[in-house]
Order: structure tokens, then sequence, then C-alpha cells
């Protein structure tokens, strides 16, 4: 790999402010998102979730798309009251 090419983490105090908005944004966009699966995971009924609930925990937790999964593909339909 080339200097060129090479990439090195930047710095906090190295950010502009734009980055560091953005950065902060998409930080609470995933925080927000994995407190909402990890809630609806809690009060859902294990019969209603597709998998051990313990794994669906650790996947929520695991990166940005760990919620969007769960939504999307680890709950089962609720039983209409």
């Amino acid at each position: 790999m080339s200097a060129g090419m090479m990439h090195r983490k930047r710095k906090w105090s190295e950010m502009s402010v734009a980055q560091k908005s953005f950065t902060v944004v998409l930080a609470v966009v995933q925080l927000t998102m994995a407190a909402a699966a990890w809630r609806d995971l809690a009060r859902r009924d294990a019969t209603q979730v597709k998998g051990p609930k313990w794994r669906w925990a650790m996947v929520i937790g695991a990166n940005f798309f760990g919620p969007i999964a769960y939504f999307r593909r680890g709950r089962l339909a609720m039983p209409a009251s």
C-alpha cells in the first residue's frame, strides 16, 4: 500500500465542526435505534422473536445495522388483540 493511500484515524481535535456534528448525529441515531430495539426485545415474548433473544440483543449492539436487522428480520407479527 502506498503512503498516499494509507489513512490514519483523525483525532477529534482535527475534525471540522461539520464533521463533529455529523459524527454526533450518527451516534445519537445509532443509540436511539438500539435503545428502541432493546426495549422492544425486552417487552416482546420469546415466542414472538425469531431465534434466541440473547442473540438479538448482541446483534442490536453490534453495529449500526443491528437494530435495523432486528426490526426487519428478528420479530414475528404480533397477534391481533
